[in-house]
């Protein structure tokens, strides 16, 4: 159990971290920055991958045949990874809207 707490929350950190970048991304995109939003976006990605890498290594645990048992701290990671993986897809749609403002802000122009 305690090894199990302990990998849910790596998961949870990694995907915390992600989304966080991915907010600062959406931030920079907002003031302009499309280049720091760029460089959150990948720091983003990469903190994202951890999560599911260790994600993974439950989902292959079960497909071996060894049960992982389903508690509050499992779901909670699993809710967080989620929220994160979505967050990067807004962020993405939103920093390309603002691309598009910047564009038509600076007569077409970018």
């Amino acid at each position: 159990m305690e090894e199990m707490v302990m990998r849910c929350f790596e998961i949870i950190a990694a995907v915390g971290m992600a989304r966080t970048c991915f907010v600062q991304a959406m931030e920079s995109a907002r003031k302009g920055d499309f280049e720091a939003a760029e460089q959150k976006m990948a720091e983003g990605n990469e903190s994202l991958v951890s999560g599911h890498t260790a994600h993974t290594d439950f989902v292959q645990q079960e497909a071996a045949g060894d049960h992982v048992e389903v508690h509050l701290f499992l779901v909670h990671a699993e809710d967080q990874l989620m929220s994160a993986e979505t967050c990067k897809i807004m962020a993405g749609e939103l920093i390309h809207v603002y691309q598009e403002l910047a564009a038509l802000k600076n007569g077409g122009n970018s």
